[in-house]
């Protein structure tokens, strides 16, 4: 029997689900391994519906919808990407996940935030916030692309653009409680064109897995090359 895969998105976009369609139907292909894409409060996003809405939710009420899905699961590795590494760790250990992995992603210590992790860039992201949301700050689909999807098509870009959205300011604030990554297997996956989370802090919080695998792509390789992730989770569901 093969574990279900568990996805958590990243910051500031939707739609987890189409965000990791690729490498869920890959990983179907060739394992039969179910999957879940959470859906982040603080994006906006409902719990259990398929649009979204505005909220006020922070960081832990995104780390209550992770462990609501994990509560319907009995076996599961659990996938995170770039901030979704921080409601992992805020969601703590639970029983249903054996394994967990962090793509371009963070193993923050409790008490750190989004906020100061990201301020460790050397370039960071271009955001603003307004009425306590956090949007990105003078972005197009063009330099959306190039900084985010450098190595997707065009049409990949226009529609991963089309999913970006504001986030609960709350949400970057909020200092974590838990290392839910710490008590379990990890692999982080560390994306060496990454032209948002540098490769460098990529490898410091990827240094406190249990294991690294670098990856030749930007910042969604679930996205642009998911034979690559599918290759690092096809042994882990087994």
């Amino acid at each position: 029997m093969t574990s279900t895969v568990v996805f958590v998105h990243g910051a500031l976009v939707r739609d987890g689900a189409w965000w990791w369609q690729l490498t869920a139907d890959l990983l179907l292909e060739r394992t039969g391994s179910p999957s879940v894409a959470v859906a982040l409060p603080s994006c906006g996003e409902v719990p259990g519906t398929p649009g979204s809405g505005r909220t006020d939710a922070d960081l832990a009420a995104d780390a209550a919808a992770l462990r609501a899905v994990l509560d319907a699961h009995r076996d599961v590795v659990l996938v995170g990407h770039s901030y979704g590494g921080t409601v992992i760790a805020e969601a703590g250990t639970h029983p249903a996940v054996r394994h967990v992995v962090l793509v371009s992603s963070y193993t923050p210590p409790v008490g750190a935030t989004q906020g100061s992790i990201m301020g460790a860039e050397p370039d960071p992201v271009a955001i603003r916030v307004e009425d306590g949301r956090i949007a990105l700050d003078g972005y197009d689909v063009d330099t959306f692309g190039a900084r985010f999807l450098q190595d997707g098509d065009a049409a990949t870009q226009r529609d991963a653009f089309a999913r970006t959205t504001t986030q609960a300011a709350a949400a970057f604030g909020t200092p974590t409680t838990r290392a839910g990554w710490a008590d379990v297997p990890s692999t982080a996956l560390v994306c060496t064109e990454d032209r948002s989370t540098t490769p460098g802090l990529q490898r410091e919080h990827a240094a406190r897995a249990s294991d690294a695998v670098e990856l030749p792509t930007g910042h969604h390789p679930f996205v642009t090359r998911p034979d690559l992730v599918v290759d690092v989770l096809a042994p882990l569901v087994a």
